[in-house]
């Protein structure tokens, strides 16, 4: 039994200490516990590698995507594209749903934060192509909203959030919560 042990944790701690820095070319963004991180996976809907549910496409654009790293099976949640606007991960990699590519960004891993395997993706190579930037979401967006052309932040002018904070208000607790909020500190 001992060895059988042995054994098995010689197995292991390649996996759990890869380095998966080496080659990245991505860019810092000052976050902490950023550790620059290029590995190849297959794009995977989310919802259906978890609960079975799995619709055409990866959903055609409604779901989060996740990255399922080759070398150890985990899953990686891809937060972030390369946009300063801090937009998604998931129009960038839409078109690779069900593709095994290789990714390079940021990773981000701390014990302290609970965060791991949160991934900034910053450029993506499908299988014998070149390397493109995660850059499409705002363009995309802006293709699927033509109306809400204009200046400043898309978010601020995306229809479905100017519904939801319609509906809601911006604090997410009614209209009437934001009218007393509003009163009491503006």
């Amino acid at each position: 039994m001992r060895h059988f042990i042995a054994v098995l944790a010689l197995i292991a701690s390649p996996l759990a200490a890869q380095d998966f820095s080496e080659g990245s070319q991505a860019k810092s963004w000052n976050l902490y516990a950023e550790v620059p991180a290029t590995f190849e996976a297959t794009v995977v809907d989310l919802l259906c590698t978890l609960t079975g549910n799995c619709p055409d496409n990866c959903g055609d654009g409604s779901r989060q995507l996740g990255l399922l790293r080759s070398v150890d099976n985990v899953m990686i949640l891809p937060l972030k594209n390369n946009q300063a606007a801090f937009t998604g991960a998931a129009p960038d990699l839409a078109a690779y749903c069900g593709q095994t590519i290789r990714v390079d960004g940021l990773m981000i891993e701390d014990e302290d934060l609970n965060a791991k395997n949160l991934y900034m993706v910053q450029k993506i190579k499908a299988a014998g192509g070149e390397w493109v930037k995660a850059s499409q979401a705002t363009k995309i967006w802006a293709k699927q909203f033509p109306e809400a052309k204009g200046k400043g932040a898309w978010y601020r002018r995306d229809p479905r959030i100017k519904e939801i904070i319609g509906r809601e208000g911006y604090l997410g607790l009614g209209l009437e919560a934001d009218a007393v909020f509003i009163e009491e500190n503006f």
